[in-house]
């Protein structure tokens, strides 16, 4: 399928789009709300989200470049703001759930519009905070496992409550461009 290209402009924005959230993100986390939530699992869906959209938008292979350029960007910030082991942690969970999602979007791309965000997202959440937290904070003297459980729920719920957002920017046209499932 051929997918349109675009403005370096556009480029550009999703591209800082997806480094704030991540940065922030990468901060956010040393911050505990309570014994199983930090402040970092309410920020990083966010990624997904500006993932999805420019999947949506320009297919699959501008999505990897704008993980890769974000990725970049965020993890050299996050060397400079956060601990070592968060950043490499972040990093590894950042490229591996972001390649999951937009794999698993594209091929979920024909179906009903909810569809590809919702379970692309989920899943990709699931192999982000497996791999982030144990990579992160296996072995500290944290309550990391349950951090990782609300890190988790929150992003499940994130994942739905997500959808209006997605809805709204793809627009009317986008989201009926595709062809039904059934």
């Amino acid at each position: 399928m051929r997918y349109p290209s675009p403005t370096p402009f556009q480029l550009s924005l999703a591209v800082l789009a997806m480094g704030v959230v991540v940065l922030s993100s990468n901060i956010l986390v040393q911050y505990a709300i309570n014994d199983w939530l930090t402040w970092g699992a309410i920020t990083y869906p966010f990624a997904f989200l500006v993932t999805e959209l420019v999947n949506r938008a320009f297919g699959p292979g501008q999505a990897r470049r704008v993980a890769w350029v974000g990725f970049a960007v965020a993890v050299a910030a996050s060397a400079v703001l956060a601990p070592v082991r968060i950043a490499a942690a972040s990093g590894l969970a950042f490229l591996l759930s972001q390649m999951q999602d937009i794999s698993v979007f594209d091929r979920l791309r024909q179906s009903r519009w909810w569809r590809a965000p919702l379970i692309a997202t989920m899943l990709a959440a699931v192999l982000d905070t497996c791999v982030f937290w144990g990579v992160g904070f296996a072995g500290e003297d944290l309550p990391w496992v349950t951090w990782a459980l609300g890190d988790l729920g929150v992003k499940l719920v994130m994942a739905v409550c997500l959808l209006l957002p997605f809805r709204l920017l793809i627009g009317q046209r986008a989201a009926t461009n595709v062809v039904p499932h059934t």
